[in-house]
């Protein structure tokens, strides 16, 4: 890539029986400094229990499909206790919250679109996210969500959406 280094590298899937070669592959990568950072994706509680089983270093982040429909409370509570980070991808459902009624009424509140209400739940929670856009006016948009603050009320509503419903596959359930 002609990079001196890179700031993060993330295990894409826990394929079993070769997840934990990958990571010692990246511990030496971010010993060396060649890498700033590394981490997991789709990595559920057991398949981090039995990462650091025998892990040098523990994933620094764990980049999981989370949106208000699929909370994850019990991996985001077992990563905040270990001193992972949890990124979101598709923190937008792949759009499909948009249109919903509530996330709406707390945007007309706040002066803001359904996307920046959940984008700034995800920042309340402490979760990163990495929504999808193509379009600057979007980019542009789901960057502002630094000007307002959603209720605790707000926060307890939207994490009553929560249904355990995935847009891309289960990790447990993924033929790779």
């Amino acid at each position: 890539m002609g990079l001196d280094a890179l700031d993060l590298y993330l295990i894409h899937w826990p394929v079993e029986g070769r997840y934990k070669e990958a990571w010692r592959a990246l511990e030496t990568l971010y010993k060396t400094g060649r890498v700033k950072a590394i981490g997991v994706s789709n990595f559920h509680i057991h398949h981090l229990e039995d990462l650091m089983k025998d892990a040098e270093i523990k994933p620094m982040i764990n980049q999981v499909e989370y949106h208000p429909r699929l909370t994850q409370k019990e991996l985001h509570l077992f990563c905040r206790s270990h001193g992972i980070q949890l990124e979101a991808w598709s923190p937008l459902m792949q759009g499909q919250l948009l249109d919903h009624p509530l996330l709406k009424e707390i945007a007309k509140k706040h002066g803001k679109t359904a996307a920046q209400v959940i984008l700034r739940w995800d920042l309340q929670n402490g979760v990163i996210a990495i929504p999808k856009s193509t379009k600057a006016q979007r980019i542009a948009e789901n960057a502002d969500i630094f000007g307002f603050e959603l209720t605790a009320e707000e926060m307890i509503q939207i994490a009553g959406l929560n249904e355990n419903t995935r847009v891309g596959p289960d990790p447990d359930n993924f033929d790779f």
